[in-house]
């Protein structure tokens, strides 16, 4: 199994790996700080580099339960030592995305108590959808105005590890409609955005929230009678 170094430092930008297998289009490696996606958050892209041989990796399949750092052409062997560098501009945008995005959440539920429906992400700009009846575009406003003075109140972010006896007491851990995680994980990584939002979540994010920048609110539409989609991206 792959040991996933992002879990526990957000902020690794380069690594050391063995290639543990290699399949067609990509190769397993024995730990990584590519992000390999999921909660609406992409995977990440970069290098791995190995004898003197640069590879360019596109992105993280999972193959019968196996990471594939996906590369096109020639690729390293089986018991290759690698060094992996990711594209961290990249990265840490979207950092600050999936943390943008976790203050609309916060601040949705907080104020408003509506349960997330959906979501999605691109670096710099992201969207969720909310069990909302009524929209408006001064609501939308007010909303804009309250998530950027959460991005001001210089709030730290913190990662944690619950068993799921500990997660199960917490009621309001998972946010979405419908409680995505499967009953066999005992162990859940949870994101605190200390004193406004916490959540089961196993992206990557920045380490507080003046980090973020300026959030705007880009566009808002209904999705359904009571689902509204709420679009935001970040200034540069």
């Amino acid at each position: 199994m792959t040991e996933l170094l992002f879990h526990n430092e957000s902020y690794l930008k380069e690594f050391e790996a063995t290639v543990t297998d290699v399949v067609d289009g990509g190769v397993v490696l024995d730990r990584t700080a590519f992000y390999t996606g999921g909660g609406g958050q992409p995977t990440d892209s970069g290098t791995l580099s190995s004898g003197g041989q640069e590879y360019q990796v596109t992105g993280i399949k999972r193959d019968d339960g196996k990471l594939v750092h996906q590369i096109s052409g020639n690729l390293p062997s089986v018991g290759s030592m690698v060094s992996g560098a990711i594209d961290w501009d990249r990265r840490y945008l979207l950092m600050r995305t999936h943390t943008a995005l976790h203050i609309l959440c916060g601040v949705v539920w907080r104020d408003y108590g509506a349960q997330v429906t959906g979501g999605d992400m691109r670096p710099g700009e992201g969207r969720m959808d909310f069990e909302f009846e009524n929209f408006s575009a001064e609501f939308a406003g007010e909303l804009e105005a309250k998530m950027n003075f959460e991005v001001a109140a210089d709030r730290d972010i913190c990662v944690h590890h619950l068993s799921r006896e500990e997660a199960d007491k917490v009621p309001d851990l998972i946010r979405t409609k419908i409680n995505l995680l499967p009953p066999n994980i005992q162990e859940i990584r949870t994101i605190d955005i200390q004193g406004l939002d916490l959540q089961a979540d196993g992206g990557t994010h920045v380490a507080n929230t003046r980090e973020v920048g300026v959030i705007k609110v880009v566009g808002h539409e209904s999705k359904g009678r009571i689902n509204k989609r709420i679009r935001i991206a970040l200034e540069d």
